[in-house]
């Protein structure tokens, strides 16, 4: 009857900011997000991934594990790996383990390639969890 609730898996995209909506501040998951709309400055952080598709316009820092980018990214990017797609546009400072850059991107940032790292980590991404 009180059984655990299961958690969902880090993959999952429960978070979707859609292509009309504007968001600022900041945005914390557990599991994956995925911006279609805009992000105006703040901190976006999961220890999974975050897909920014054609459509997204973001101004923001992200902490992840994943990023995939296909629209419009300025700023600073903490993840183990990031695919800069094909039509993206990324601007500001990628700290990454790899990265994977499609022909068609526009980039003007400073890349940071280190060892198999995790990214700094906030307390959310070093484990610390709801019991």
């Amino acid at each position: 009857m009180f059984g655990r609730v299961q958690r969902p898996e880090p993959d999952a995209i429960e978070v979707v900011l859609g292509p009309r909506a504007t968001f600022a501040g900041t945005m914390r998951s557990e599991t994956s997000i995925r911006v279609d709309g805009a992000v105006d400055g703040g901190l976006i952080e999961t220890p999974a991934n975050v897909i920014l598709t054609e459509g997204a316009r973001v101004t923001c820092e992200i902490v992840a594990r994943t990023v995939s980018i296909r629209g419009s990214f300025h700023g600073t990017i903490r993840a183990e790996r990031v695919e800069l797609l094909a039509g993206s546009r990324v601007s500001g400072v990628l700290i990454v383990s790899s990265y994977h850059m499609d022909e068609g991107v526009v980039l003007h940032a400073e890349v940071n390639v280190r060892g198999m790292q995790r990214p700094a980590a906030s307390p959310l991404m070093r484990g610390s969890t709801p019991g």
